[in-house]
Parts: structure tokens; sequence; C-alpha cells
């Protein structure tokens, strides 16, 4: 079991909170939440951002690893343990490696990671939504970003930043691994 599940799994327990009633109070369905919570994979990032509204915490708490209120430095060597994100309901999804810049920077608002993308498994994969807003640029190779009914192709240098409530989905479209400075903004 990963930390992010324990961290969903106690708040949940500390707050009298049943498996019914996050589903209800997420969006998600009750399904999707056991899933989660006995995934040893991290839920879906749109997934996580509305398990943390229902339950009334930052998208950071799930991420966070102390509690530094001043500056933190993220060093190269830092980023050895990447969180990788599942579907909602598919493993179809986990084609992305995230690599926390600031999980020790307690009560942040913003979320930034490198993302290295990997061609994606077979099978549909799931676009995904909430609330919020993103940035992302290009560091190297080239990503296909589908926006709603809009498909956008983006190389090394390139950059987009759109709200994250319209449906959104980031591949690589050459069979070509990619890497992503990702900032994902959610209001709390």
């Amino acid at each position: 079991m990963n930390e992010v599940t324990t961290k969903i799994k106690t708040l949940c327990s500390d707050k009298n909170i049943s498996v019914e009633e996050l589903a209800e109070r997420s969006g998600l369905t009750v399904e999707q939440i056991h899933l989660m919570i006995s995934s040893d994979k991290i839920p879906s990032l749109a997934s996580l951002i509305k398990i943390a509204r229902a339950l009334g915490v930052r998208l950071g708490t799930f991420l966070d690893d102390s509690e530094n209120l001043g500056p933190v430095v993220s060093r190269k060597t830092d980023m050895a343990n990447p969180a990788i994100f599942s579907s909602q309901l598919s493993a179809n999804n986990s084609h992305m490696d995230f690599y926390s810049l600031a999980s020790r920077k307690a009560g942040r608002a913003m979320e930034p990671f490198i993302i290295q993308i990997k061609p994606g498994a077979e099978g549909k994969m799931i676009s995904s939504s909430h609330e919020g807003e993103e940035f992302i640029h290009v560091l190297s190779g080239s990503i296909t970003v589908k926006y709603g009914n809009d498909t956008i192709q983006l190389n090394e240098g390139d950059s987009i930043y759109y709200d994250s409530i319209v449906d959104h989905l980031i591949t690589v479209p050459s069979g070509k691994p990619a890497k992503i400075l990702a900032v994902v903004y959610s209001p709390f």
C-alpha cells in the first residue's frame, strides 16, 4: 500500500467518513474509491484532487513528506522515486512518472512536477478533468494534448496553460518518451 492510500484511509477514519460518503462527496463511484484504497498505485491526479476537496484538505496533503514553511530546494538527485498515478478505472493511463518538485513544502497552492511520459499501454486512455489550472512546458520530445475537442501538438520548448475542468489527456505521439515541467493549481 502506498503513502497516499494510507493518508486517504487515515483522513477518512479521523473524519468518520465512509467509502460511500467519500464517493458521494467527491463525485467518484464507490467502485473507484474501493479500487483506489486497495491499490498500490496512486489514484489519478484528477481523482486525488476530488478526494482532497471532499476531505477538506489541500492536494499537497497527500504528497507532503514533511512540513517545511520556508523555501524548499529540489535537487536532481532527489528525484529517484516517481509517483505513478493510475487512471480512475484503467491501468492504461499509467504512462506518466511524476517527480514532485515541492513535496516538502507545507501549505503550497501549486504542485510542480517533472513528468516523464512513456508511450501508452494498449487500449483506451481516459481523459481527466478537475478544478484548477495547469501549465505544461515541454523539456524534451513531443507531446499531444487532447483538450476538450481539440488536439494540440507541442514540441520541445513549447508550452500550454489551460483550465483543468475541461477534459484533457497528455500522450506522446511518436511512441518516443517525452519530459515535461507541469505545474498544477487546484483551488481549495
